[in-house]
């Protein structure tokens, strides 16, 4: 059976959970490696994934030290979302005083 696999970065801003890891994780740079095999037997080429993997800081003591996961891509998907929502600043926030338009308006005196 041929087999292939694709390999990607994702970006993490914010620590972040993910299924399969028992433990929160660091925000940088994450390998996800995901291995596919062909569907025989059919007219056209299909794949099938039967994988996929991230790579993550191990939790020994070593700065060096990696492990790999096997995660569903749905789980992967969910937690990007989560970190993209974490960087939004929500409507409410934008009506603070300080913020947005009016920042430098003009303000009547007091009278006494």
């Amino acid at each position: 059976m041929l087999k292939r696999t694709h390999s990607k970065s994702v970006i993490f801003n914010h620590p972040f959970a993910l299924k399969g890891v028992d433990r929160i994780l660091p925000a940088g740079d994450y390998r996800v490696v995901t291995d596919e095999e062909l569907v025989e037997q059919l007219s056209f080429p299909v794949y099938r994934r039967v994988s996929t993997m991230i790579f993550v800081p191990a939790q020994s003591h070593r700065a060096s030290s990696v492990e790999m996961v096997a995660i569903d891509p749905r789980d992967l998907q969910a937690a990007q979302d989560r970190d993209r929502a974490m960087d939004q600043v929500p409507e409410a926030e934008t009506d603070q005083p300080g913020s947005g338009p009016g920042l430098f308006e003009q303000r009547k005196p007091i009278e006494a």
